[in-house]
């Protein structure tokens, strides 16, 4: 089965950027949809950017510092992240949606200290 495996999360000080990659452990096909979530401890799993077609949706709060974008030669999918701030700090999940079926990755840490 294919999996995504994130990659590019740790540690950061405030104001700096960190890239955070996705890639299939497999062929994907006919991707339909891409998108990063975070889920910061004892909180839920939010939205942080979506890119389906040629719509993408950021959530407010990294509107302006965060940009989705997807490689498609081989699949993989990016959030550039500037200007990270604490509240940054989360587990970052990237999904995909292909044929119908929903993809989940195992998440990747980043942490921005003050």
């Amino acid at each position: 089965q294919v999996q995504l495996v994130e990659s590019g999360g740790g540690l950061v000080q405030a104001g700096g950027s960190l890239r955070l990659s996705c890639a299939p452990s497999g062929s994907i096909f006919s991707i339909n949809a891409m998108g990063w979530y975070r889920q910061a401890s004892g909180k839920q799993r939010d939205l942080v950017a979506t890119k389906w077609g040629g719509i993408t949706n950021y959530a407010d709060s990294v509107k302006g510092r965060f940009t989705i974008s997807r490689d498609n030669v081989n699949d993989t999918v990016y959030l550039q992240m500037n200007n990270l701030k604490p509240d940054d700090t989360a587990v970052y999940y990237c999904t995909v949606v292909a044929s119908g079926v929903r993809y989940w990755g195992k998440g990747t840490l980043v942490t921005v200290s003050s």
